[in-house]
């Protein structure tokens, strides 16, 4: 599936999974895997290249460039989470017209002040859904092909509560988004409310955090409320620290590898993952 295709693929009620990755090579395991689309996590930036918390320290040009690095590797269309779009609505066009640039498929851009936060922190706050809307009409005036779709965020739940997140979703859909993202859910009645307004009439797209705020389902469950995306953004950046904290503490504890091998790839199959015997006979061809 291409970018050009994305649009299409969405139209259909069958759900779009989407798992995150934060750098070129898990979103190439994530596509060998089978996975339709990615979802590119800027929380998982901020933890994988700062080793920091989602508190909007990521930039623009980081962003772009760990974007540019995963679509040169992939072919699957990526989501890519642009945060507020990195300022007010002239930032914002940069940021579109960067990521395009660099190989979105779609763009999120949020409506919560900045520096912005985790969704499913505490203490969020929520920019005036009329500095939204013409945030949101500057992304799509941006865009070089309708092709990259521009996905609307609201943290609006935990800020001003659910109606009035479905009232900033109405004037974002409006404005002609092409998909809508009601961050922090609580519970599958509110998941059902929105889906109830929205889903005949713009894909709307579940966000799955392991220990967050919205109960976790699996895609079969979103896909019977109505939604059309599912991301799991940050759970790959949680599954990596876990196996991670296991292989240096075996290390530490053994000072050797040993133990763990069964656990691990071994040279020549991580070779095999990334493509090395391809890329060396193509290296051979200019010899």
């Amino acid at each position: 599936m291409t970018n050009k295709t994305f649009r299409a693929r969405l139209a259909s009620k069958d759900i779009v999974l989407a798992p995150g990755v934060y750098d070129a090579l898990s979103a190439l395991v994530a596509e060998q895997t089978g996975f339709e689309a990615l979802y590119l996590s800027g929380a998982s930036i901020a933890y994988t290249r700062l080793g920091r918390s989602d508190i909007g320290l990521t930039t623009f040009s980081e962003v772009a460039d760990t974007l540019a690095r995963i679509t040169e590797r992939v072919s699957i269309p990526v989501i890519v989470d642009a945060d507020t779009g990195f300022g007010n609505a002239l930032n914002t066009q940069r940021t579109v017209r960067g990521f395009e640039r660099a190989g979105a498929a779609m763009v999120q851009i949020e409506d919560q002040t900045f520096p912005k936060r985790c969704g499913h922190l505490d203490g969020k706050t929520v920019v005036p859904a009329r500095e939204m809307v013409g945030k949101l009409k500057a992304a799509l005036d941006a865009r070089a092909s309708s092709d990259t779709l521009i996905l609307a965020r609201t943290d609006a739940v935990a800020v001003e509560g659910l109606d009035a997140a479905l009232d900033r979703a109405e004037a974002y859909f409006e404005a002609g988004v092409d998909a809508l993202f009601i961050e922090a859910l609580r519970s599958p009645e509110q998941m059902d409310a929105a889906c109830k307004r929205f889903a005949d009439r713009i894909p709307l797209l579940a966000n799955m955090v392991e220990g967050g705020k919205t109960p976790v389902q699996d895609a079969d469950a979103l896909q019977d409320h109505g939604f059309r995306i599912a991301i799991f953004p940050g759970g790959t950046a949680r599954a990596v620290v876990h196996t991670l904290q296991g292989y240096y503490g075996s290390l530490h504890a053994h000072r050797t590898t040993q133990p763990w091998r069964s656990q691990m790839l071994d040279f020549d199959a991580l070779n095999e993952v990334i493509g090395t015997p391809e890329l060396m006979r193509t290296g051979r061809q200019y010899e």
